[in-house]
């Protein structure tokens, strides 16, 4: 049992995690809409009258795969994200970022998606009532003077057509409130065509094309696939598809450096770097092409 937690309030959680779970389901599997969107009110309300128990912060809330829950490599936060469907073209996340406090009081940050209110999405910092949702499957923590820099690795169904992924940095300011891309952390300097240094970095590719963007631990490097329009149109993102090759960044001096190529020799089978599937650490990330077999079976 957690430190400074009572066996009554481990029983409350686990009661409250019984209750999340059922409307989890219900967020990504109920065949309307209206019912979607009415199991994640109720999901959300739960959910804060669960982190209010407490020392929740230490609850891992593990059987509710519906949702991602990450600690952060020094545990010093976790972030909950998860996505609601309205239809095929048209998707909101949801999230949340619950801070390690010492006496076990609730310090919670709700994530308010209001991308549309950001002119420059690749340049403008964000805050949690100006977030860029997505759904956050990894998290690596660098630091770089005084500060902690933990970059987001985040999963965005977007669209009918497309799929993204992303980096971000979060970061706490002086008072202790999250700031998203804080700085230009991603740096194309040493590209043969350099680009100025941006704040976040994604990529964007044809539906359920499983491009790749992954942390290499033993390279301790960002990997990700090098991609390429099928029909030649770079301007058509849907249309982009992986072609073997992979980019990536390395960090060097505060800043993810960008590496055009990052394998300069043939590969070995089995030597390439694997597929980061959809159900990731126990996490079911819907997609609009699992609402299309929902719809046939119904």
């Amino acid at each position: 049992m957690v430190v400074g937690q009572s066996s009554s309030d481990k029983v409350l959680l686990e009661q409250k995690e019984d209750s999340l779970k059922e409307f989890a389901k219900e967020i990504i599997w109920a065949e309307d809409a209206e019912s979607r969107f009415r199991a994640d009110s109720f999901f959300t309300r739960i959910l804060v009258r669960a982190l209010v128990i407490p020392h929740s912060f230490h609850f891992p809330f593990d059987s509710i795969i519906q949702i991602s829950r990450l600690y952060a490599p020094d545990s010093a936060f976790r972030v909950f994200t998860w996505q609601l469907m309205k239809d095929e073209n048209q998707v909101r996340r949801h999230g949340a970022i619950q801070m390690r406090s010492p006496d076990g009081k609730l310090v919670l940050f709700p994530l308010l998606e209001n991308s549309a209110f950001i002119q420059d999405p690749l340049n403008e910092p964000a805050s949690t009532d100006k977030w860029i949702g997505s759904i956050y499957y990894k998290i690596v923590l660098k630091e770089f003077g005084d500060k902690k820099l933990y970059t987001l690795f985040g999963y965005d169904e977007n669209d009918i057509v497309s799929t993204m992924k992303r980096l971000d940095i979060l970061q706490f300011n002086s008072d202790g409130k999250p700031v998203f891309g804080g700085a230009p952390y991603f740096s194309f300097a040493q590209d043969s065509v350099k680009k100025p240094d941006q704040v976040r970095f994604w990529i964007e590719y044809k539906k359920e094309g499983n491009a790749r963007l992954q942390y290499d631990e033993e390279l301790d490097m960002i990997v990700y696939d090098h991609l390429i329009p099928e029909n030649g149109d770079t301007d058509k993102k849907f249309t982009y598809i992986p072609d073997g090759d992979y980019e990536g960044f390395t960090w060097k001096n505060g800043k993810w450096v960008h590496v055009e190529k990052v394998f300069n020799f043939s590969l070995q089978d089995g030597q390439a770097p694997v597929p980061v599937p959809l159900i990731e650490n126990k996490l079911i990330i819907p997609t609009s092409g699992q609402n299309k077999q929902r719809k046939k079976k119904n």
